[in-house]
């Protein structure tokens, strides 16, 4: 990476890390139900980390696009908050090394945020990088939420541990697809988690969809981390989305036939429950039009 790439990083710590795992989760991709998005504050309130790096954003960020934060004060703008992507560092409960990248996906410049994540990673000879998403699927709330996987051809032996879906699927990329390339060509292992929110809630938080993110990262990387206190936000969600259905018969047929579905796929393989590649663009471009309600 030349020198001028590498000024697009300002790191402000050198700790002494051991094969740490990347968790990466940056705003502005889909994120159905807030699954992401909860899945990360969740890990850092419950994580003491701190920052070890931050982003060039006047390189990275468009400021029209993300506008900084103004404080008043009787009248009186005393301070700007600027949107910022950091790099962290912590520790799991059993004292594991972690990194998380977090803050805005990139407006510009993708392919240079690439080198210079990819190459901060090697710095710190990080051993797997775990992406974070979710998305609206046909599936019932009334069910455990599912958590499927992408990787490139050369982590493609993570996909066995989650499962994934089956067939060809074409939709615009977020950041973490391009990171999932981008880890491939440093022979850098990286999968990314995606759970499967049911769509006619994935216009609100779905703190279900959180929890079985962080159980996923957890699972496939080999890490201690506590989700605990999301199940009684995930009970209040699961009451809530209970009225709502309850009081509307199309709606309970609806979940009637979702419940069908997935019971009759009970005790298979979890790439053959889920829905094909063109069930999965259907609801994904409503859900990008903002339909899916």
């Amino acid at each position: 990476m030349d020198d001028e790439i590498y000024d697009r990083i300002i790191f402000l710590a050198d700790p002494e890390l051991s094969e740490p795992v990347l968790i990466v989760s940056l705003e502005g991709w889909i994120d159905a139900g807030l699954g992401a998005g909860t899945a990360i504050s969740t890990m850092l309130s419950t994580i003491n980390t701190e920052v070890l790096a931050t982003f060039d954003t006047e390189y990275f960020i468009d400021q029209r696009a993300r506008r900084p934060l103004a404080r008043i004060v009787d009248g009186v703008t005393t301070e700007l908050t600027w949107p910022e992507i950091q790099l962290r560092y912590g520790h799991d409960g059993d004292g594991a090394d972690i990194l998380f990248l977090v803050g805005p996906e990139p407006d510009f410049h993708w392919s240079d945020f690439i080198d210079v994540v990819t190459d901060a990673a090697g710095r710190f000879d990080v051993r797997l990088v775990v992406g974070l998403g979710a998305f609206p699927a046909p599936t019932p709330h009334t069910r455990p939420v599912r958590v499927i996987a992408t990787a490139p051809e050369s982590s493609a032996h993570l996909l066995p541990l989650i499962g994934t879906v089956t067939g060809d699927l074409e939709v615009p990329a977020g950041i973490s697809a391009a990171l999932e390339l981008g880890f491939a060509e440093v022979d850098m292992d990286i999968v990314t988690l995606w759970a499967r929110v049911p769509h006619y809630v994935a216009s609100m938080p779905y703190p279900q969809a959180a929890a079985a993110l962080i159980d996923g990262v957890a699972r496939i990387a080999g890490l201690t981390l506590d989700a605990s206190h999301l199940r009684a936000s995930a009970d209040e969600a699961r009451q809530r989305v209970d009225d709502l259905v309850t009081n509307n018969p199309e709606h309970s047929s609806m979940v009637e036939q979702l419940e069908e579905a997935a019971d009759e796929n009970e005790g298979t393989s979890l790439g053959d429950e889920l829905p094909s590649g063109d069930e999965l663009a259907a609801e994904l471009e409503r859900f990008l039009r903002g339909e899916a309600n």
